[in-house]
């Protein structure tokens, strides 16, 4: 919430309540998908919009404070230990000696599993005589949906307390928690519960209290990754040639190792999160691109990633999903998505992305080429058959021979492509695009898929298959030659790829990252793809700490702008790893140069995205406040860096 004065027509001062987005960059994150724990650096609760124990997509708690009856706790460190764990210490000063060292201290150990978060308080004194103090856990449940959090505009849900000696079980519904606090006196009140214990200390002794709370939520559509995770983060970080990545790498396999989920039905086959606070869940194309891009690292997780997809594939024609037959899914989530004052309201499967059909054509090849066993890759035959046919029968709405979109209702998203906020697809001068909206990556992922899904279909498919790989690479020779003469403008940044065509087929000739996405995937010539690079490579575009969203010579553009001027880490990845394909290795070494110098400037745990401002103005990276963290491609874009820095080494 924020608050303004405003002026009423009487001319008095009244003050005016706006709920805003909270803001994340100051908040520390504890998670294992599909719960996370959002706290200030102390470990307490309740501070900031964002702070909260969520369990899935509800804020099960909003508050949790530790205290100390006889003395303040002055914290004065915080330790993460990987995604999961962090250590938080501080000091008792009110029940210490009067010498000046500090003697008595607390250590905070913070857990979280999926569906628990504990924590073990440690009590360790070196005064010379028995010390006591009452420590106090004050904890208030929520049970806000999460879309209400992100909106400002949470509603906490009734719920029924029941108390069990240290124990309490709150009941929500479909959601509920359970404290456990042994040796705790627990109580409830107007606030929430309260768990406390006397501690004794001996003459340099050390006392121990702990808890832990168990989150359920009924609703739950995915489930976290049962078994650990596939990779060494140690082992692959010290392969790293620049000590940057070694901890970049480090924090990111981490962070996406807390990010597996399952859907509990396929317990199997993994996928990774979008991302945290607010997509704990599928995602088809951020989990398609951060599963692409960790491919190096883990060929298994692309595979299941595949499978996930292809089961909740379009069938039907329906409006009120966006979903069309063959079509890939957008999200997956319990219930609708509901954005409060944007008329938005998303069904809880969504299929509203242009980009995810393609993009899983492109994956699967990728997979195959990287040696996923051909009896996978041919059960997924009938998937990429449906997939193609999308591209072919549903993908150009109006038929001028692109894949474009259109929100058919008006209560989808307005854009459906990664750029997907509602003024992403601006002209030069700052006017938006109408739709529908053929974006230029688009054609360029459906070009690359139409010739890997040949190329598979070629080596894999029945007899009758034969036929369609041949018109699918007539299709990708035609939809290139289209490309070339109608995507291409001048203006005074140059000559380059429009972001879009517009409904009326006019190419909207905003200078953007988007063309970035175009290089490797042979829908531009070598001389094309090197000219490309040139351009993101250049003042207007990167801005020392990645590549902007949008050129500074825009009118539209402002470095924190959501994507009209930010950086975003995987979309810089995307360029780098098209580079790495394309041939343009000391190209990519340039564009990995500047997304180490972000890593280390967020220490070594990259955000969603971050500002444009220039590094010229700014010795660190300024952080865009709302922006995600940890999220899987931005994490997955330190294994193209990798890829990168050992290929030109080697």
């Amino acid at each position: 919430m924020t608050t303004a004065p405003t002026t009423s027509p009487t001319g008095t001062t009244m003050t005016q309540t706006t709920p805003l987005q909270p803001l994340l960059n100051d908040a520390l994150i504890v998670l294992r998908a599909p719960t996370q724990v959002w706290s200030h650096d102390s470990g307490d609760i309740g501070g900031a919009a964002v702070h909260g124990v969520y369990h899935g997509d509800v804020r099960h708690v909003r508050a949790l404070v530790s205290t100390c009856d006889q003395s303040p706790i002055e914290w004065i460190s915080t330790a993460p230990d990987g995604a999961s764990r962090v250590v938080f210490g501080g000091i008792l000063r009110g029940v210490d000696d009067t010498t000046p060292d500090p003697k008595v201290r607390l250590l905070r150990d913070r857990r979280v599993d999926d569906g628990v978060v504990s924590e073990r308080w440690t009590v360790h004194s070196r005064v010379d005589q028995p010390v006591s103090a009452t420590l106090r856990l004050r904890l208030t449940p929520e049970f806000a949906q999460l879309h209400e959090v992100k909106s400002g505009h949470a509603h906490p849900r009734s719920a029924d307390t029941r108390l069990d000696g240290d124990r309490a079980v709150v009941d929500a519904g479909a959601q509920g928690l359970e404290l456990v606090a042994p040796g705790a006196d627990v109580a409830s009140g107007p606030d929430g519960l309260e768990a406390s214990w006397r501690v004794e200390l001996s003459a340099f002794g050390n006392a121990e209290v702990s808890w832990t709370l168990t989150l359920r939520d009924d609703t739950l559509v995915v489930d976290s990754a049962a078994e650990p995770a596939r990779w060494d983060a140690a082992a692959v970080a010290a392969s790293a040639p620049d000590p940057r990545l070694a901890r970049w790498l480090h924090s990111a396999l981490d962070d996406l190792d807390a990010l597996r989920l399952v859907l509990p039905e396929h317990p199997d086959d993994e996928f990774f999160a979008a991302g945290a606070p607010w997509f704990f869940t599928l995602f088809g194309r951020d989990s398609i691109w951060a599963a692409r891009l960790a491919l190096p690292l883990d060929r298994e997780i692309a595979a299941s990633t595949l499978r996930v997809l292809a089961r909740l594939q379009g069938a039907d024609d329906d409006a009120q999903t966006a979903q069309e037959p063959g079509k890939i899914l957008h999200e997956l989530r319990a219930s609708a998505l509901e954005i409060p004052g944007e008329g938005i309201v998303l069904p809880p499967k969504y299929y509203g992305s242009v980009d995810s059909t393609p993009l899983w054509i492109c994956l699967l090849a990728d997979a195959w080429r990287a040696g996923m066993p051909e009896s996978e890759v041919r059960e997924l035959l009938p998937t990429l058959r449906a997939a193609l046919g999308w591209i072919r029968d549903s993908g150009d709405s109006d038929g001028d021979g692109f894949l474009d979109y259109i929100d058919r209702l008006g209560t989808g998203l307005s854009n459906q492509g990664w750029k997907d906020s509602g003024d992403s697809i601006q002209w030069r001068d700052g006017r938006l695009a109408e739709g529908p909206i053929a974006l230029c990556e688009v054609q360029a992922y459906a070009y690359e898929a139409a010739l890997a899904g040949a190329d598979i279909l070629d080596a894999l498919g029945e007899e009758r298959d034969a036929d369609d790989a041949a018109f699918w690479r007539t299709w990708a020779a035609e939809l290139k030659a289209r490309f070339a003469e109608t995507y291409w403008v001048e203006t005074p940044e140059g000559r380059y790829p429009a972001v879009a065509l517009d409904r009326h087929k006019n190419p909207v000739d905003t200078l953007t990252s988007n063309i970035g996405h175009l290089i490797g995937t042979g829908i531009l010539s070598p001389g094309e793809e090197a000219h490309v690079a040139r351009l993101l490579l250049g003042e207007s575009m990167s801005s020392g700490y990645g590549i902007r969203t949008m050129s500074t010579d825009a009118a539209g553009y402002w470095p924190l702008s959501y994507h009209g001027g930010s950086v975003w880490v995987h979309d810089t990845a995307i360029a780098a790893h098209g580079m790495l394909r394309a041939g343009l290795a000391d190209a990519a070494r340039t564009v990995v140069d500047a997304l180490l110098d972000a890593a280390e400037g967020f220490a070594y745990r990259v955000p969603e995205l971050h500002s444009g401002d220039p590094r010229t103005h700014s010795s660190v990276p300024t952080p865009y406040p709302a922006a995600c963290r940890p999220q899987a491609w931005s994490a997955a874009a330190a294994v193209v860096c990798l890829t990168a820095l050992t290929r030109r080494e080697s």
